[in-house]
């Protein structure tokens, strides 16, 4: 009489390790931030800011300076007075928290090439003549109207 062998078969082994090796290649990038929703994000707080600034120049009618320090943050900054000609002599805006409007790009996630600072005047328009548009890796990128200073 034969014993009952204990353990696993070859064919259950390779089984659990394909069933393993498919899992590790969908949900591994998932928890390294490597989906495409960082870049997505940045893009979209980035369009969330711009709209805001231009908003604020608006209703403070007071210029609002726009500037990418490097190519991974957007920072802003307010005229202290209404038709200054630059906000060196102003505040940093404030967000709708209260603290500094900031945006910081994720690991990886940068605007190729660095953007060109510039500024929504006290009727929303931007500094520039032509429409500008802001390039984010892996994302469309963020337009901004010469005209009317529409950020889409």
């Amino acid at each position: 009489m034969l014993k009952m062998a204990r353990g696993f078969t070859l064919v259950e082994l390779v089984v659990a390790m394909i069933i393993m090796g498919i899992l590790a290649a969908v949900v591994v990038p998932r928890f390294s931030g490597q989906t495409g929703f960082e870049a997505r994000g940045f893009r979209d707080e980035t369009l969330v800011a711009l709209r805001y600034a231009q908003k604020s120049a608006i209703a403070a009618r007071r210029r609002v300076c726009v500037d990418f320090p490097d190519t991974t943050q957007v920072s802003f900054r307010i005229a202290a007075a209404a038709g200054a000609g630059d906000c060196t002599d102003g505040a940093a805006l404030s967000g709708p928290g209260g603290n500094a409007l900031t945006v910081l790009a994720p690991g990886g996630i940068s605007f190729a090439p660095q953007p060109t600072p510039f500024s929504f005047d006290s009727l929303g328009r931007p500094s520039f003549a032509a429409t500008q548009v802001l390039n984010i890796d892996q994302v469309p990128g963020i337009s901004i109207e010469a005209e009317t200073g529409y950020v889409h």
